[in-house]
């Protein structure tokens, strides 16, 4: 449910005024008030994922040599450890040597990233990134 629309004045040096315009042209926002609000929500998730109790979803992508011995059995047999936090993963082979892996999560924000961070930890995994955000209704 939406509250009611508020509105307020902001002042600021014309300088930054003209980079902000800049920026948000460049990102497709029509008006100021829609890119400050995407801006204010993106800073409480961002609040809200470092306090670690709100319940939180993350994407968590990484690229692995599936020649290493014993990486793709290691990395099953973790996330059967952590079946209750992983809702889906999905698999893709990017070449001969190399798999792309792509893992969402749902959990406590401080779960999500110890799940991602020892995963991303396995020796033949090459690089990975997380993206968390907020579950629905914490924004």
């Amino acid at each position: 449910m939406k509250g009611k629309l508020v509105r307020f004045g902001v002042s600021m040096e014309d300088t930054l005024l003209d980079k902000f315009d800049r920026l948000i042209s460049k990102r497709g926002y029509t008006n100021r008030s829609e890119a400050i609000r995407d801006f204010v929500r993106n800073e409480l998730v961002e609040e809200g994922i470092h306090g670690g109790d709100a319940a939180s979803f993350g994407v968590l992508s990484f690229v692995y040599d599936h020649r290493v011995r014993g990486l793709e059995a290691k990395l099953t047999d973790f996330q059967h450890d952590h079946f209750k936090c992983i809702v889906s993963t999905s698999h893709v082979h990017i070449d001969h040597d190399n798999c792309l892996e792509v893992i969402i999560l749902k959990d406590k924000a401080e779960k999500v990233n110890e799940v991602a961070n020892r995963i991303l930890s396995y020796k033949g995994v090459k690089h990975g990134e997380l993206s968390l955000t907020l579950a629905g209704k914490e924004l």
